[in-house]
């Protein structure tokens, strides 16, 4: 399912029409550390893993489609930086990638 999740996320930034190339590159950089961050964590992390997915399908829906919606965005960003403060001491490298994804994503002008 978080697979899936992370596919469907390449999928809307790789189509996305309205993201420069170099960040483009980057946020899809940023998404192949976030799977290896995910694959890592123990099972036992499992629903903490969905609800990370989640929140970053959410906020990349919401970055790259054509009629922004900026409070959407915030929203989904917002639950995406709360889910890395959950893992901030436990998975000190995934809340750094999924920190970073956040300001990618919010940098973007919207």
């Amino acid at each position: 399912m978080i697979e899936d999740r992370l596919k469907k996320i390449e999928e809307q930034i790789g189509s996305a029409v309205n993201i420069p190339a170099e960040t483009r590159t980057e946020l899809l950089h940023l998404l192949a550390s976030l799977r290896s961050e995910i694959a890592a964590l123990p099972s036992t992390n499992e629903d903490e893993a969905r609800s990370i997915a989640t929140f970053a399908e959410a906020s990349a829906h919401e970055a790259t489609r054509s009629a922004r919606k900026p409070q959407l965005l915030e929203a989904a960003l917002n639950g995406l930086t709360g889910s890395v403060e959950e893992f901030e001491t436990s998975h000190p490298d995934l809340a750094a990638v999924l920190n970073r994804l956040a300001a990618v994503l919010s940098n973007m002008g919207i």
